[in-house]
């Protein structure tokens, strides 16, 4: 099953809203300490699961969430990106998570860039933040 929701591409990417076999690639990215490191840290796989659950349930009740990341060269899930607002949060937020052999090639950025815009003109959102550990 599908959510509905935008598809977005950049020059190099395709940012969608998750879909069931994304929960492995998912997975397998949170359980690499590194990659993870600012965003929760490694997690079991049970805990990814209603994390990644929580995610497609905020494309279900506000409509947004963080979109998967595909590397339109490949067809391969190569992290999370894209606006949410979690209980509490201070603001607005576009987020990502870029899995480790995609790092360094701007991906981020891109991807970022596209969801801003889309959250601006579909959300209407006037503000953006993103909270960056100081590490």
């Amino acid at each position: 099953m599908a959510l509905d929701g935008p598809k977005l591409e950049t020059a190099r990417l395709i940012l969608r809203p998750p879909i069931a076999a994304d929960f492995d690639p998912w997975a397998d990215f949170m359980a690499d300490a590194e990659a993870a490191r600012f965003i929760g840290g490694m997690q079991a796989k049970a805990a990814v699961w209603r994390g990644f659950m929580g995610m497609c349930g905020a494309w279900a009740m506000e409509g947004f969430g963080m979109f998967c990341v595909v590397e339109k060269a490949t067809g391969a899930w190569v992290g999370r990106l894209g606006p949410w607002r979690p209980y509490g949060w201070p603001g607005t937020e576009v987020g990502w998570g870029i899995v480790r052999t995609a790092w360094g090639k701007g991906y981020a950025t891109e991807g970022a860039a596209a969801a801003i815009d889309w959250a601006v003109d579909h959300l209407g959102w006037t503000d953006v933040i993103h909270c960056i550990d100081p590490d």
